[in-house]
């Protein structure tokens, strides 16, 4: 497709569907029109923002057939994931801030009840739609409604075994709920495809549904042998359909299954959904279409243009300029493949984020020794703690946000077995512009709970590599080491690995008015604050903490000895963190005369925008940081006083002569 007029002119259609009300008052010819203009605007507005753009450009014609057929909002349509539904979002009253798109205060990338009415169901985490749309029609057959609920599920959803949960669950329900399955990676060769696809058309007509009603109730009159005649035809069709279409299993699960059918074909496609509007119990269409549809170079390079960040239209190549810095991800990539060339037993894990997480290095050099599980997490972790009963090393790769959904198995299957699984949490803290259901803030608290984990986070990119050699080394239990997405520090790599003492901190900085005890991503910019409060004539010791778990017991005594007056910075929420693991510290061994204030993300979902405009607002960068210090010294100052004051008022009374005789 080429890309014209980048500055917006020239929609024909486009600028007068502002809801899907306007979108049914379109012919059929000029919803195909439509189409081309949604994928010209997604790619013009995408190359401006970033963002999810392969996705969005293969589920164009899906979008309009869905809101051309079914009465949204009125009937529910729940997106899977979120990123598939950029076109959703523009035909729903969106189009005109899609400029803000994952900005501060702008449009979510994913799906946002808050945003919208047509959003019903936010996710940005897969597999989670059909069971969603499951409780959604429940509630509906409570109500006594009548609406339609459709659930849209890509591939990669799939691939989750929530999804079969759910779908297991609506079988067995018999809910009158529509799966639409996006299949844009399965292949079906030519010859299946036409048959398949004629055989759904036959059995998805009206006439044939008829038919097969009348015959039903016809032969419901000849008691055993009318059993029999049914029988016999269903069978029939059974065997017809497991013969030519891969829907074996989703019929096994309780739905009626249509399909393949070409989700690019807008007629067909609308007809489809005409077709099954009306008919009752779970079905599963299965569509088939093309990532990065209309848009040559997403069409050729449909992972790197799957998500991405502001580029030039008509090559598809990012404007964004290179780090000089490389990102933590390449060097936990390179850094596992050297250690994996000295240690067979290592074994790398993910979940459907080999270039993600950056395994995608050791992939290629070792692909004996590399899994992508798919987006099932919980699977993930408990596959790596059977590969560590059998004595190898497995490296379980997935991110903060997504472990979440494996953290019983971390409890149940890998630390009450002590079992040496090693989880290294990329994208851990704000991550940006994917908003609150990507932000990694919750894994210091989520982790720092389970018995007998060791728990670490680097300063920059050579503690990194130290930390997972130490974790590799380790064989007491699970540990986790959480590190941030994007570029690193910039400091200079080393070729060996030093393994660092399990639980031991490092003093950065000598301080004499207090201590900051930073983890992590903050560790920098609390030296940069403490340089900053230095020209100010305060002294403040820095102190790079390394583990949330253990502490370093040694070091904490001899800053509770020296200081009376703490500040913890993470990034990560404030409620079960790293700071909180330091009072828990301090009043289990009786320095209750520390003050102690926990600097961190608040206990709140934090919002989309860049990772610099949120750690400003949060008060987590250099300038916020010495903001807080400098407060939290000035209150413990003013509380000193207080209590001297106090003391001085009670030594005046106790001296009063008693009136008593």
């Amino acid at each position: 497709m080429e890309i014209e007029n980048q500055n917006g002119a020239g929609y024909r259609l486009l600028p007068s569907i502002n809801s899907p009300a306007d979108l049914r008052t379109l012919s059929i010819p000029q919803l195909t029109d439509l189409a081309a203009e949604i994928r010209r605007f997604l790619v013009e507005s995408v190359s401006k923002t970033g963002g999810h753009l392969g996705p969005g450009l293969g589920t164009v014609e899906l979008a309009i057939a869905i809101h051309y057929v079914f009465d949204t909002p009125r009937d529910r349509v729940v997106w899977d994931v979120g990123h598939q539904a950029y076109p959703h979002k523009i035909l729903t009253g969106r189009r005109d801030r899609f400029d803000t798109l994952r900005k501060l205060g702008g449009i979510s990338g994913f799906l946002k009840r808050s945003e919208s009415e047509y959003d019903v169901f936010g996710a940005g985490h897969a597999s989670t739609a059909v069971s969603a749309a499951l409780g959604i029609a429940t509630a509906r057959d409570f109500a006594g409604e009548s609406y339609r609920v459709l659930a849209v599920v890509g591939d990669g959803s799939m691939t989750g075994g929530m999804a079969y949960e759910g779908m297991n669950n609506a079988g067995l329900l018999r809910k009158d709920m529509t799966v639409i399955l996006n299949d844009n990676n399965m292949s079906i060769s030519p010859n299946v495809w036409a048959l398949s696809k004629h055989f759904t058309e036959i059995i998805a007509h009206p006439s044939y549904n008829k038919l097969k009603r009348n015959v039903w109730e016809f032969t419901g009159h000849f008691d055993q042998f009318g059993d029999r005649v049914r029988q016999l035809v269903a069978r029939m069709q059974e065997g017809v359909k497991v013969i030519i279409t891969p829907g074996m299993l989703f019929e096994a699960l309780g739905f009626r299954y249509f399909g393949p059918m070409n989700g690019h074909n807008l007629p067909k496609l609308i007809r489809l959904f005409q077709y099954v509007k009306e008919m009752k119990g779970p079905l599963l269409l299965h569509i088939t279409t093309e990532k990065g549809k209309g848009y040559r170079p997403a069409e050729e390079d449909e992972e790197k243009l799957h998500g991405v960040n502001p580029f030039d239209v008509e090559t598809g190549k990012s404007n964004s300029k290179p780090s000089s810095s490389p990102t933590y991800t390449a060097v936990f990539g390179d850094a596992i493949c050297s250690l994996a060339r000295k240690d067979r037993r290592i074994v790398g894990i993910t979940a459907a984020m080999a270039a993600g997480t950056g395994l995608d290095r050791l992939q290629e050099e070792f692909p004996d020794r590399f899994f992508d599980v798919g987006i099932a997490e919980q699977h993930a972790v408990t596959f790596a703690a059977g590969l560590a009963v059998e004595g190898y090393i497995p490296v379980a790769a997935i991110y903060s946000t997504f472990l979440q959904r494996g953290f019983d198995q971390v409890i149940h299957d890998v630390a009450l077995q002590h079992l040496h699984v090693v989880f290294a949490l990329d994208r851990a803290g704000l991550v940006g512009a994917d908003g609150p259901t990507h932000h990694g803030t919750f894994d210091l608290s989520y982790l720092r709970c389970i018995p007998g984990i060791v728990l670490m986070a680097p300063k920059d990119e050579n503690e990194l590599r130290d930390m997972l050699a130490t974790a590799i080394a380790y064989t007491g239990g699970p540990v986790a080491i959480r590190y941030p997405r994007g570029s690193g520090t910039g400091a200079p790599l080393r070729e060996d690995f030093r393994e660092i003492p399990i639980g031991a901190a490092e003093v950065l900085r000598e301080g004499a008015d207090g201590a900051i005890i930073a983890i992590g991503n903050m560790v920098q910019p609390s030296l940069q604050a403490a340089e900053t409060l230095a020209a100010q004539g305060l002294s403040l010791a820095v102190v790079n903490a390394r583990f949330a778990k253990p502490l370093d017991e040694e070091t904490m005594a001899r800053l509770a000895a020296r200081f009376s007056k703490f500040i913890t910075v993470e990034d990560n929420v404030v409620v079960g963190g790293f700071g909180s693991g330091v009072v828990e510290w301090l009043q289990a061994h009786g320095h209750d005369d520390v003050h102690v204030r926990v600097h961190g993300i608040p206990d709140s979902f934090i919002e989309q925008g860049s990772p610099q405009e949120l750690y400003h607002m949060l008060k987590l960068d250099a300038e916020g940081i010495a903001g807080v210090v400098k407060e939290c010294l000035r209150d413990s100052a003013t509380r000193t006083a207080d209590v001297s004051s106090a003391k001085e008022t009670a030594a005046d009374v106790s001296s009063i002569p008693s009136h008593s005789s």
